[in-house]
């Protein structure tokens, strides 16, 4: 068994969901291989972790804005011509056909007579359009009448289509209204933009800005409400690519750890997965007023003990060594 094979196995074996005769087979390799029984070990604690606390829903209005912008980046993804499509089908059916060679040969035919049909179609509606010089209602693929924009509501035009044989043109538009808003960083409103900004996947620099006056108004004990400034920086911990992000919004964590269960598990989770080391090391040094709790203690003990990083390790078992023993 390879490396990346027993990757897939430990995530299933952690979970029950494993066979036991590869059970035994991942033991063995585990027995040999350093690297994946160290990816076990975290697995596992980050399982414990996990399982610790309830599965909390994900606020409405954090699913209605990734859905809006799911659709803004499939949106602007150009349309594939008809010879990229007709490829792709091609590629998808031969596949199809080494894997189920009989089944395949069926879905094939009725796709072939669904693309022909589909064919006719078009040409129909292509010969009603040259006839009559626009394109009839409900023919496929006909784009629905744009509503009337003034031009300053337009931010900028994302494309230009024109049909073919014809003066009918398809503009895709995105549409921006800028407003501005100026207030006390104790405005409920302020607040509220500066979290959206603190989500902002487009530019660096705002989540920085923005995370970086959410983080202060935490350490200084501004109502940073556990629903609300808190939820924002534990997401920028745990999801932005931005180390200076992350940093910022661990430091904004510091004073509730102790405190709040959920804070202290999103250090754990950095501790344990952050990809740079400095912000690993500093989760460390927030978790010693913490550092008697048995989920702290398995965690530490874990990175002291199997961590690649040795100033880690050797700043892990610093702090286990000053931890009183649990009683």
């Amino acid at each position: 068994m390879n490396c990346e094979l027993a990757h897939e196995k430990i995530v299933l074996a952690a979970y029950g969901e494993l066979p036991d005769d590869q059970i035994h087979e991942l033991d063995r390799h585990l027995t040999a291989c350093d690297g994946c029984r160290e990816e076990r070990e975290q697995l596992l604690a980050l399982r414990t972790l996990a399982s610790s606390n309830p599965v909390i829903e994900p606020p409405a209005n954090l699913i209605a804005r990734s859905r809006v912008r799911l659709e803004e980046a499939l949106d602007a993804l150009p349309p594939k011509r008809w010879y990229e499509r007709l490829s792709t089908r091609l590629v998808n059916n031969v596949a199809s056909l080494q894997a189920a060679p009989a089944a395949a040969l069926l879905l094939l035919i009725v796709g072939m007579g669904a693309g022909s049909l589909g064919g006719y179609e078009y040409a129909q509606a292509r010969a009603l359009r040259n006839e009559s010089g626009t394109p009839p209602a409900n023919a496929p693929g006909t784009p629905q009448p744009l509503a009337n924009v003034a031009p300053t509501e337009v931010a900028s035009i994302s494309s230009i289509v024109q049909q073919p044989n014809s003066d009918v043109v398809e503009v895709r538009y995105n549409q921006l209204v800028p407003q501005r808003m100026q207030g006390s960083l104790d405005d409920p409103a302020i607040r509220q933009l500066l979290m959206m900004a603190s989500e902002d996947a487009a530019s660096a620099g705002i989540r920085d800005d923005s995370v970086g006056l959410l983080a202060a108004e935490c350490r200084a004990g501004h109502s940073c409400n556990p629903a609300g400034i808190r939820d924002a920086l534990m997401v920028a911990l745990r999801y932005d690519r931005n180390e200076g992000v992350r940093e910022k919004a661990l430091k904004g964590l510091e004073p509730y750890v102790a405190q709040d269960m959920r804070v202290r598990d999103a250090v754990l989770e950095a501790l344990l997965n952050d990809s740079d080391a400095r912000i690993r090391s500093q989760a460390i040094s927030i978790l010693e007023p913490v550092e008697a709790d048995t989920t702290v203690r398995q965690v530490l003990s874990t990175v002291a003990s199997s961590d690649q990083n040795p100033q880690i390790r050797n700043v892990s078992r610093q702090v286990l060594s000053r931890a009183p023993e649990i009683q």
